[in-house]
């Protein structure tokens, strides 16, 4: 294996990672501020919004398919210096993102309730996440194409840019989510429906930050002249990734609700616990989603300059990293366990519940950690991107979600049984991660030399 420059990797490793965890847990506040200052108003208007916002989620595996996609591609062009090919990878993924969001809006403004049936029983959960929707619909609208200029920026190694206009976005949402929440400064009390509009105007200065950044020099834009001229290989080649991701998106992002919606069936002491749960673990999550995303772009960028033997030994490196990342993590849950009973307002059943998911918790962060970075970003990085969906639909679609439907609807289950059920699949696959990590698939030079073939 190729000797590492130890000093340039962890330098490397920290100047893009660091970054993006700050990004992402700027990004984990907004759920986190909208779940506990709800929470602070009553327990109905808190799971509520926690349900209503899968929709988001799911929409958010498509952009993320499609982001991911250009950043595996745009990864190995930027380390070839192939400046040209990225922009046009850029369209794509404006393109395709903004089909996808239209979609998305369309369905939170003329049919939400029938979105909140998906994951609630409960006519008052229905009817609070409903109105939520139609206020936050706007927002999944613009998500999309603010999510492509900031997917190119982390590429283009412009991650510090990206975390200011994440991170300013994210605290203005927590400011409004306070003034429209509470009815602060004159505003009207709007609780559930405030931090919907909260959402909404953060993104709006989210995408005019992004558009008026990516004015400058260094940065890549689309070519809006040039947007429908892409080269057939590129596209095949954009295609080749984003269908496998897409696969696989869906298959997490889908299965991740299916796990949401048999919660939120189980009534609503169990729907707030999880609720919680969910929000400290995009918290702690952070971390790994951070070192996933750069090592994606790490591996890549050796990968496409070529330099095979340094992408692998990058890769290794990163992998060993993870399974620290993991143990850390793991221990994180376990120490704010405690503090976190005491802050939020919770039935005596509810708190009890969420002691136990969070032990529960604490075993799967393990999984979820290792499986990141290896998945999501070492053999992303290199084009292995359909091991991703056969893993999931084996151990999630196979197994999890089984268990947690025969659990709660039909054997009737405790609330902690159904609940450790949906934490099987990330846990359950590790070894035959670590089996398709091996036999190193993902070493692969993906770039090719002409991409000038119009469409």
């Amino acid at each position: 294996m190729q000797e590492i420059d130890k000093k340039f990797f962890y330098g490397r490793l920290r100047q893009l990672s660091f970054p993006i965890i700050f990004q992402s847990l700027m990004l984990a506040l907004v759920a986190a501020g909208d779940a506990f200052m709800l929470g602070r108003v009553a327990q109905v208007e808190m799971t509520a919004v926690s349900l209503a916002t899968q929709v988001q989620f799911v929409q958010n595996m498509f952009l993320m398919s499609l982001t991911s996609a250009g950043t595996i591609l745009g990864a190995q062009y930027w380390g070839k210096g192939d400046k040209e090919t990225l922009q046009k990878l850029f369209n794509l993924m404006l393109r395709y993102s903004g089909i996808a969001s239209l979609i998305f809006f369309a369905a939170c403004e003329f049919i939400p309730e029938i979105l909140m049936k998906i994951f609630a029983g409960d006519a008052e959960l229905i009817q609070i996440g409903s109105a939520y929707l139609r206020i936050a619909g706007w927002s999944y609208l613009l998500s999309g194409i603010s999510q492509c200029y900031l997917a190119t920026m982390k590429v283009t190694d412009h991650v510090k840019p990206c975390a200011f206009i994440s991170s300013t976005a994210v605290i203005l949402n927590i400011l409004l989510n306070a003034v429209f929440i509470f009815g602060l400064l004159g505003a009207p009390r709007m609780q559930a429906r405030g931090a919907a509009l909260a959402t909404t105007i953060s993104r709006i200065v989210e995408l005019a930050l992004c558009i008026g950044i990516s004015r400058g020099k260094a940065y890549v834009r689309p070519d809006w002249k040039g947007f429908f001229k892409v080269g057939r290989q590129l596209i095949r080649d954009f295609r080749k990734q984003c269908i496998p991701l897409m696969g696989g998106c869906l298959f997490w992002g889908v299965g991740f609700t299916s796990y949401t919606a048999i919660m939120g069936h189980l009534g609503v002491d169990a729907a707030a616990a999880n609720s919680i749960t969910a929000v400290v673990r995009d918290l702690i999550c952070c971390a790994c989603n951070g070192v996933a995303s750069a090592a994606g772009i790490m591996v890549g960028n050796e990968l496409g300059a070529g330099k095979l033997e340094l992408g692998k030994a990058y890769g290794i490196k990163l992998k060993n990293i993870s399974w620290i990342i993991g143990f850390a993590s793991t221990a994180l849950v376990l120490a704010v366990t405690p503090l976190l009973l005491k802050f939020v307002i919770l039935t005596p059943r509810a708190q009890a519940y969420l002691t136990g998911m969070m032990i529960i918790m604490a075993v799967y962060m393990i999984g979820r950690c290792v499986n990141s970075v290896v998945i999501n970003g070492i053999m992303d990085g290199g084009g292995d991107t359909i091991f991703d969906m056969y893993s999931l639909a084996v151990c999630m679609w196979g197994i999890a979600i089984p268990l947690a439907l025969l659990g709660a609807f039909v054997f009737h289950w405790p609330v902690l049984l159904v609940y450790a059920c949906t934490c099987l699949d990330e846990v359950g696959k590790i070894p035959w991660v670590m089996i398709r990590f091996r036999k190193y698939k993902w070493v692969r030079n993906l770039t090719i030399d002409d991409n000038t073939d119009a469409q």
